[in-house]
């Protein structure tokens, strides 16, 4: 049991600080490329978002949703607790279900070790769709600035695949130079 709990505890951990980091680096580097409150044209957490829920699971989503919680607290977000709380659970857990969903219907093992470049990018589609339709659906519930139209849902699924497809990209560019050289 112990070790369970420590495994959680680590996901958990590493998704709450991850996130939070790479939100603040994003904010950083796309400031000029935001559409409107929320909404980027380029999101790079958003691959982070399904990375970590697919390595860490509900640690993984739980430690988003607090992390998304905390940035929405501190962040330029209206004062109101109930749509801090909205915008975490959506943050972390459309990721989730997202994961959930391609798992069960592509085929996808618990360790990832059959995961294709086909099957990420399906789920990072799925994952996009999902995460911009609630949180689009949330923000119009909440009165957040002009939500809920086509445009904010539009730029947003851009945004995370965007984010997404450099974060990969940068992922695995970094792997490449880690790679031992091959001498002749």
């Amino acid at each position: 049991m112990d070790k369970i709990l420590r495994e959680w505890m680590v996901g958990f951990i590493v998704s709450v600080f991850a996130y939070s980091s790479l939100f603040c680096i994003n904010a950083w580097l796309t400031t000029h490329l935001s559409y409107s409150l929320g909404v980027n044209w380029i999101y790079l957490p958003a691959g982070l978002r399904l990375f970590l829920t697919l390595i860490f699971g509900l640690s993984g989503a739980v430690g988003i949703a607090i992390a998304s919680f905390v940035i929405c607290f501190f962040g330029p977000f209206p004062f109101e607790l109930t749509t801090y709380i909205g915008i975490g659970l959506i943050s972390g857990f459309a990721p989730y279900l997202a994961k959930l969903f391609v798992a069960s219907n592509i085929s996808i093992s618990s360790d990832l070790s059959n995961l294709s470049v086909q099957k990420l990018a399906i789920c990072v589609v799925i994952y996009a769709a999902l995460s911009s339709g609630l949180h689009q659906w949330w923000f119009a519930v909440r009165g957040i600035d002009e939500a809920g139209t086509l445009n904010h849902f539009l730029v947003m699924v851009i945004g995370d695949v965007l984010g997404a497809v450099i974060l990969i990209g940068l992922v695995k560019y970094g792997l490449d130079l880690m790679k031992p050289s091959k001498s002749n």
